[in-house]
């Protein structure tokens, strides 16, 4: 048995070697882009050079690529570098949407509010909760892996179990089922952003909303917290044996942290009360003013600025409660404390978002994606085959590029247009990229908190390496691509819509 189990570690080990020779030879993600955006300039020549066209199958238009090697083409590019930053749909929605998670974070409220649900959790459930918080955490950007993965540490060692079980089990929460989630979290405006960009390579009218995914992703929080809570006690567990360590405390909630969550309740009750006297009325001010419908209406397409109000109002009521935010000062540094951590984002933006426009303007993705649809027709490589394939390509590619951003920037123009000439919506296109970058996430060295991770494993297992944490999550990776695939093929089967106002196809039937 030990020898069977050496082997496997050493395989294991050889493996992610290979993945982390190869993650680390990557350049960073924005010198990355600023790569591609030159190489789509150069390869723009080259192609329009040689004449590549296709037929556009719904015009019968012949397209033909655009030279930014040209006078023209250099000029467009240096008279629209400014806005193609400023105009990028993902830059917006996500820094808007920090500033009023930020304040909940700083005022101490998402902290709180974890801590609150696993303390009244019973003991036989306690595996369920934590994985359950670490999927609602996400929603919250990052804060997960800070607050949740270490704290589920510490419960587990309270009720005298083995305190890497649930450290294993918030991390499978927070970053194996990502983008599950019954709450709508900054990934999501983030992703549909870059869904619109690559949409509109084929139809420049077409728009995914930041919700688009919504339905599919609150029905999997509880697949992700089923299987999670499965693998953890019936495998993960049971392999780590008895932690012989010192146990933890798990400090009960104070009587500030108490008055604060009641005070925070009730101001979300009141946003919830104003949204529902906007929406369920037929002529509810965030209804559509010409049909009166919601999936169509303001309240979808603000869901980010209503996602900032919902955050903001509860945070800084828990803060006065809590007089952990005593001024207008307290609030406005919260905020200013989240923007401070989004610096290297609005770089990678800013390279990202020439490369999307570049790859636009030059046609190269219209023409692949009929081309490579036309292919994938002609080997008869559609329905679940194709899904399936996707789902493996995304999850693959995460092994060595760990931002679900960055990947998605260079993989929707191509993808997305290229799904939606097979039939499929561009908002089930995200859905498949979101499965399979999700579920490896937990098995990367690549990803951004692994190293993190990796340190709060050794506070119990001073030895533990690389190896230590992909062995321990590996089972969750493989439980949570399997079953979340085959649910995701269960959900088309019935034909439900993966999120309000998002067709399963394309154009919508």
């Amino acid at each position: 048995m030990s020898t069977n189990n050496a082997a496997r570690r050493t395989a294991t080990d050889r493996f992610l070697d290979i993945v982390e020779t190869v993650g680390n030879k990557l350049p960073h993600p924005a010198t990355l882009f600023l790569l591609l955006a030159a190489g789509v300039v150069l390869l723009s020549g080259i192609l329009s050079t040689i004449g590549l066209t296709a037929v556009h199958p719904g015009t019968g238009k012949t397209i033909e690529v655009v030279n930014l090697l040209s006078g023209e083409g250099l000029r467009r590019i240096v008279t629209s570098l400014v806005t193609n930053f400023t105009l990028f749909a993902p830059l917006g929605t996500v820094l808007v949407a920090l500033l009023g998670i930020g304040i909940a974070e700083g005022s101490g409220l998402l902290g709180t509010a974890i801590r609150a649900l696993v303390l009244s959790a019973p003991k036989r459930l306690i595996t369920a909760v934590v994985v359950f918080a670490g999927v609602l955490s996400n929603a919250a950007g990052e804060a997960g892996y800070v607050i949740l993965i270490p704290l589920g540490a510490t419960i587990f060692a309270a009720f005298g179990r083995h305190p890497l079980a649930g450290l294993a089990a918030g991390f499978a929460g927070v970053s194996g089922g990502y983008s599950a989630n019954i709450l709508l979290g900054t990934v999501d405006p983030l992703l549909a952003g870059i869904s619109t960009e690559a949409a509109h390579i084929l139809d420049p009218g077409y728009v995914v909303n930041p919700a688009a995914n919504y339905y599919f992703m609150a029905a999997s929080t509880f697949l992700i917290t089923l299987l999670g809570t499965l693998v953890t006690e019936r495998i993960v567990e049971p392999r780590l044996g008895t932690y012989h360590g010192a146990g933890s405390t798990l400090e009960p909630l104070s009587a500030d942290e108490r008055r604060g969550l009641r005070v925070a309740g009730y101001a979300l009750a009141v946003v919830v009360v104003v949204l529902l006297w906007t929406l369920i009325p037929e002529d509810g001010i965030l209804r559509d003013p010409k049909t009166g419908s919601i999936l169509h209406s303001p309240f979808l397409s603000g869901i980010v600025a209503i996602l900032f109000i919902v955050s903001l109002v509860p945070g800084i009521a828990y803060g006065w409660a809590t007089k952990s935010m005593k001024n207008d000062a307290d609030v406005v540094n919260a905020m200013s404390k989240t923007m401070s951590t989004m610096g290297s984002y609005i770089v990678l933006v800013f390279f990202a978002a020439q490369f999307v426009a570049f790859f636009n303007w030059t046609h190269i993705g219209m023409i692949v994606a009929i081309d490579g649809a036309h292919g994938l027709k002609s080997i008869g490589l559609t329905g679940v085959p194709l899904i399936v394939s996707f789902i493996v390509i995304s999850a693959t590619i995460n092994l060595a590029m760990g931002s679900a951003s960055a990947k998605w920037a260079i993989m929707a123009p191509v993808f997305v247009p290229m799904f939606m000439l097979l039939g499929y919506s561009p908002e089930l296109t995200q859905t498949m990229y979101r499965v399979g970058d999700s579920v490896t996430n937990v098995i990367t060295p690549m990803m951004t908190y692994f190293a993190l991770i990796i340190t709060f494993v050794q506070k119990y297992r001073p030895n533990a390496g690389i190896g230590t944490l992909i062995s321990m999550m590996m089972p969750y990776s493989f439980a949570f691509f399997i079953g979340w695939t085959l649910f995701l093929l269960a959900w088309l089967a019935l034909g439900i819509p993966v999120g309000p106002g998002a067709p399963l196809a394309y154009p919508a039937e």
